[in-house]
């Protein structure tokens, strides 16, 4: 039976698999009745996909909205009808310059991260979920259609040539929502002269999320052997909203909040903020949810059910 399983795996998801079927991996290992995640990953792509268990999938939403730090391996020299590995060549292609001056390379590549640096516009890519009339772009394009698509803006933080052994390079990018890294990596290589296309997508960050506290699938697999132990790798609930300022309440002001009532709260800084709520001291056992502070008046926004209060407290 599925049990009352509330908290967040940071799952490094391995490749060939599709987000779906690996949350779907982890809601069994743990018997856990709800679970979600944070953010479609490609099958080719590997890295952080936190998978939000129980009463955690209520927060899964806000960090769909947050940025996300990829490590891109780019293929030059050509491009494929997917953007990807996993598309066929259609067009070979050499650079503009001479790739083998390696200071003229160097200062190519710079010109590339002045370029797409900051606020770009970028077109989405026909193999993508997009939806049009009710039907992906994907199965347009594997039907051998392609439809007109409106450029989107998206944010580039961050640009960073991690290793270039050309025609191969290792890009960091530090980027906003629906950002479509395979276009990126295409139109690098449209800039340079060169085509490109994605050989490798590893994410390495979801928000204030790391991969470096991920766990592998066959990790979590091995929890079916040991049912009774929570994990260390089980995250509590408020691990996802960590990047939010907190509020501890009084008993008093905990049951009003968690009934729906507005609550005057008296707190130093701004006059408009999402917060963390605990009853009383701030440790994930008394986390309550989240609510928004306007003029010295909190309002309740996502609460976790009562039950899954009292489950962290006796986990």
């Amino acid at each position: 039976m599925p049990q009352g399983i509330h908290g967040v795996v940071l799952l490094d998801k391995p490749e060939g698999i599709s987000s779906q079927t690996a949350v779907t991996i982890v809601k069994r290992a743990f018997d856990a009745d709800k679970a979600g995640h944070t953010g479609t990953l490609d099958p080719m792509a590997t890295g952080l996909l936190p998978v939000c268990l129980g009463e955690a999938t209520k927060y899964s939403q806000d960090l769909l909205d947050a940025d996300k730090t990829y490590l891109a391996t780019i293929k030059f020299g050509e491009k494929t009808s997917t953007g990807d590995a996993e598309g066929e060549v259609i067009e070979v292609k050499e650079a503009n310059f001479d790739v083998t001056d390696a200071y003229l390379l160097q200062e190519k590549l710079a010109e590339v991260v002045l370029k797409f640096t900051g606020e770009i516009a970028q077109i989405p890519p026909m193999y993508s979920a997009l939806k049009r009339d009710g039907k992906p772009l994907y199965e347009y394009a594997r039907a051998g259609e392609t439809l007109e698509r409106e450029a989107r803006m998206i944010t580039i933080h961050l640009l960073k040539w991690i290793d270039v052994s050309w025609p191969v390079a290792q890009l960091e990018v530090s980027c906003s929502k629906g950002t479509y890294v395979r276009t990126l990596a295409e139109d690098i290589g449209d800039f340079l002269g060169a085509g490109a296309h994605l050989i490798g997508l590893r994410r390495e960050k979801v928000g204030h999320l790391s991969l470096g506290h991920g766990v592998s699938l066959e990790t979590v697999k091995n929890n079916h052997q040991e049912k009774n132990i929570k994990p260390e790798y089980l995250l509590p609930v408020d691990a996802l909203v960590q990047d939010l300022n907190s509020l501890g309440l009084t008993n008093e002001e905990a049951d009003r909040l968690r009934l729906g009532q507005r609550v005057p709260v008296s707190k130093a800084g701004s006059n408009e903020e999402l917060m963390r709520i605990y009853r009383g001291t701030i440790e994930s056992c008394n986390f309550m949810g989240t609510a928004d502070w306007r003029k010295g008046v909190l309002h309740p926004r996502r609460l976790i059910a009562q039950a899954a209060a009292v489950t962290n407290l006796t986990n």
